[in-house]
């Protein structure tokens, strides 16, 4: 029988303080098996709505707005050491000690650099294309167009008509601020930052665990070069490979074929 997805999931909001800066995620609960999700630039823990109702009640989705979105504070440093010490703290305060770990692009790569350097709290990873090698040979910063636009204005109206031709991605996250001021659910050069911190080589990580692995790669604008998708299964034990015809946004684009792919990888686990 074909799990069907519900058409909506109400998450609970929660969050915890981080040396006084608030760390926000969304628990989509249930008694399932608890499996912690890790979005991209600009997007929040919210966008997993959708496969957080089709895996479960055996799957319960936990997914905070990792540093700089949402919910979530401004942070000094965008590091990867940053990020994983947001996401340890996280499981520490909820008492997980061992998760599944799903993340999509800059999440990927947080997730795979977690197993590599805490492999005895994530059982299985989920890789939501996310490269292992990215710009290395001179490629420019593909949210180098967040450069020219504003963080906030006095009225959302100021602000959708800011953003210009962006604003049709954005203008159903904005968020109003205690002031009466609206802003973007991050700021743009925190995202730049961040991405300039993504560019390299993280063949290590990648290669650093042997848990069981998903990557799911699309066919449509993927950001994982075919051969390097390639060399990510065939290099590292016990890593299998879903594609779906979608561009690099994988679980928006073809949120039923994700989960689909998913359920079945988390169906084959211990």
């Amino acid at each position: 029988m074909n799990h069907v997805i519900a058409p909506t999931v109400a998450p609970v909001r929660a969050g915890l303080d981080i040396a006084g800066r608030r760390l926000s995620y969304v628990d989509f609960g249930g008694p399932g098996r608890p499996l912690l999700a890790l979005h991209g630039h600009l997007s929040e823990g919210t966008s997993f709505a959708a496969v957080a109702a089709g895996l479960a009640p055996e799957w319960r989705v936990i997914a905070p707005d990792q540093r700089g979105h949402g919910e979530s504070g401004r942070a000094v440093d965008y590091s990867r050491e940053g990020y994983l010490a947001d996401i340890l703290a996280l499981l520490d305060h909820l008492g997980l000690d061992r998760v599944v770990v799903m993340g999509h692009s800059l999440g990927g790569i947080n997730a795979y650099h977690l197993a590599a350097r805490h492999p005895e709290r994530v059982t299985a990873l989920v890789n939501a294309d996310a490269p292992v090698v990215l710009g290395i040979d001179g490629e420019p910063n593909p949210l180098a167009f967040l450069e020219s636009l504003p963080y906030q204005a006095p009225t959302r109206e100021g602000l959708v008509e800011a953003l210009g031709e962006a604003a049709p991605y954005f203008t159903k996250t904005l968020r109003e601020n205690p002031d009466g001021t609206w802003r973007l659910p991050f700021h743009p050069q925190d995202m730049l930052a961040s991405e300039e911190l993504n560019r390299g080589d993280h063949w290590a990580a990648w290669l650093a665990t042997t848990c069981p692995a998903l990557v799911i790669r699309g066919t449509k604008g993927s950001v994982i070069p075919a051969d390097q998708v390639q060399a990510m299964i065939d290099r590292r034990p016990n890593t299998r490979l879903a594609e779906l015809a979608t561009d690099h946004f994988v679980y928006a684009g073809d949120p039923e074929g994700f989960t689909a792919a998913v359920r079945g990888f988390l169906g084959s686990l211990a």
